[in-house]
């Protein structure tokens, strides 16, 4: 969610605040601020809104002087959006000023203990009452005021701190929520050292990030940083390179970064999975996964949020029919709260692009606390799941930056189903005439995405002109077909603001007809071949109670399904349990072109964030 930069070096620190906040509004936001020392005092600049905001009030950050400062763009938890309630916040004497991502849950307690002893509030956030403990603590020695600040603080926290006195120097602290420091010694970007919650905000400037881990403090000077634990004491910790590049994440001349995202694709999945097949055999080795892990763990539980969830119900299926492993996919926010049943011989299973989801990071916990072993999938190398997790299964999806996830997506499909075909190779459940059509099916996916990008898209496109102008659809499917449809209303009403829902098509007769009356618009992918037949039995019934039908199948299964449908996107034919792969790409243009017609902010949707690192 919010996005937190800090600079301290050679040059003027605005310009770099303001630019590293531009590489982080794909993350979400509602208003944004920056606070520099310049001559002794911490001048604090903060604007509700969109970015170009601040920039305005700023000129582009040339008229604020100083080279330490940090910068926020906040995502409202505590207080509406306002140029008051924005980041940063300054201390009663405004000589502490911090930014922080997260949630302090004992924020009340802590305003009113310092409220009682005179301290003067000016915001309805939680984040002040760091900013004022902290000056609270202060006798001189800020590093010992932060600790025993932050030692009193509840929740989850990142914070970036500067102090008057001290005006070259730069303080993060973190607590379940991101943080990342660099320092560069030279060269190009000078002596410099940054703070930020994500990478994209400073790979301008360096590809060698150090990620703090929870209790972990870095005292960042443009000479250098020095790490201390929660004890206080010196530590050395690891530089981590980034091996992707920052134009990896500029739109490279499409229109919005989620068409981009749509595009990559094929070579996402290519790069996810070739390198794991090797002959007639799934090889997960860079994972840590190797024949006898199989054996280790009777069931699997999925845990996961949003689009990963989703992405979590197709890996139940294949689990279960390729490895006959019993699964159970589980919602990460609830199952903390769910006293659950696992132990020794149970595989928690963490989906995730960025590996920073609270929700999800809290679950792995817990499911380690109670004995499971863990696998994360997870595309951002280094981050907070994969740190904990036993062994990680990278999905290679390289920065994605539209809030509505499409390529972390399919990539997430593609480390389930490779961890599906691999369990199974091993313990039997596939014969080897199976393995064999598998296999070449994940080799041909790649170019069967390519083929579905440029015959779909103006299938797409038409039908989105058709039928943008709705207010609620509903999506149906069967097996396979109903973990697609689930992702493709998801996307559907995440940038469209269309109220969208997934019914498994079974399900329709138990309540759900009942909403269907002439005009209702009904999508149901229908390429899982095994269940179409049943899929056209309930296509039929709302079809005769006056639905619209957009049917996505394949080629070969298109003349069956003419008859009930108004309008049908094909896609390649294909193995059926690869389909949710192929289905997947027509609705996610659907959903992309509806939002487009609808005249909304595609990359940016409203009240979400791209990392969701609060409860």
């Amino acid at each position: 969610m919010c996005g937190i930069v800090g600079y301290c070096g050679d040059e003027q620190a605005a310009p770099i605040l303001l630019r590293g906040l531009e590489r982080l509004e794909y993350r979400g936001y509602d208003s944004a601020g920056l606070c520099v020392e310049t001559d002794g005092k911490l001048v604090t600049i903060k604007a509700s809104g969109k970015l170009k905001n601040l920039a305005a009030l700023t000129n582009d950050g040339k008229a604020i002087n100083g080279v330490c400062g940090i910068g926020h763009t906040r995502w409202a938890t505590h207080g509406i959006p306002t140029d008051t309630n924005a980041h940063p916040h300054l201390s009663d004497g405004e000589r502490i000023a911090v930014v922080h991502n997260g949630i302090i849950e004992n924020f009340r307690e802590l305003r009113a203990f310092l409220e009682n002893r005179g301290v003067t509030f000016r915001s309805d956030t939680d984040t002040e009452a760091a900013a004022q403990l902290i000056d609270y603590y202060y006798d001189g020695n800020l590093i010992g005021a932060v600790q025993k600040a932050v030692s009193q603080l509840e929740g989850s926290y990142a914070l970036g701190i500067i102090c008057r006195d001290f005006p070259d120097t730069l303080i993060a602290v973190k607590k379940s929520s991101p943080l990342i420091v660099a320092h560069t010694g030279g060269g190009s970007a000078g002596y410099a050292s940054f703070l930020a919650s994500d990478v994209t905000a400073i790979l301008k400037y360096t590809r060698d990030m150090t990620y703090l881990e929870d209790g972990d403090m870095a005292v960042l000077t443009r000479r250098g940083i020095k790490f201390y634990d929660a004890y206080g004491q010196q530590i050395e910790k690891t530089v981590t390179r980034i091996d992707w590049d920052a134009d990896a994440a500029q739109k490279g001349g499409y229109a919005h970064f989620m068409l981009k995202e749509i595009y990559e694709q094929p070579r996402v999945i290519r790069d996810t999975i070739s390198s794991r097949i090797n002959g007639m055999t799934v090889d997960l080795s860079d994972a840590g996964i190797t024949p006898d892990y199989f054996d280790s763990f009777d069931e699997i539980k999925i845990l996961a949020c949003g689009t990963a969830y989703y992405a979590g119900v197709a890996g139940k299926y294949w689990l279960e029919q390729l490895a006959r492993i019993p699964t159970e996919v589980i919602v990460a926010s609830e199952f903390r709260y769910a006293d659950p049943i696992i132990g020794k011989r149970t595989l928690a299973v963490i989906l995730s692009q960025s590996g920073e989801t609270a929700d999800s990071h809290e679950a792995l916990r817990e499911a380690k606390r109670l004995g499971a072993k863990s696998l994360g999938i997870i595309n951002v190398r280094g981050s907070a799941i994969t740190r904990e997790c036993d062994n990680t299964l990278y999905i290679n999806a390289g920065p994605e930056i539209a809030v509505a996830s499409t390529k972390a997506y399919t990539a997430l499909l593609a480390g389930l189903y490779l961890l599906a075909a691999a369990a199974g190779q091993k313990r039997g459940a596939i014969s080897p005439e199976r393995l064999s059509a598998i296999i070449g099916e994940l080799e041909s996916l790649p170019d069967k995405l390519e083929y579905s990008l440029k015959t779909c898209a103006e299938a797409a496109q038409y039908a989105a002109s058709q039928y943008f102008n709705h207010s609620s659809v509903f999506y149906i499917g069967r097996n396979l077909d109903y973990a697609a449809a689930l992702e493709a209303a998801h996307k559907l009403k995440e940038i469209s603001y269309i109220h969208a829902e997934t019914y498994a098509g079974g399900e329709l007769k138990h309540g759900t007809i009942s909403l269907i009356e002439p005009g209702t618009l009904i999508v149901a992918p229908a390429a899982y071949e095994p269940l179409t037949a049943k899929l056209r039995s309930n296509i039929d019934e709302v079809k005769a109670r006056g639905a619209e039908i957009l049917c996505v199948t394949q080629e070969h299964m298109a003349e069956n399904l003419k008859s009930v449908s108004d309008y049908m996107i094909t896609i390649p034919d294909c193995d059926a349990t690869i389909s949710p792969f192929l289905t997947a790409v027509p609705l996610q243009l659907f959903a992309y072109y509806a939002a487009l017609m609808r005249g909304e902010n595609i990359d940016q949707p409203r009240n979400l964030a791209k990392v969701v690192t609060v409860e």
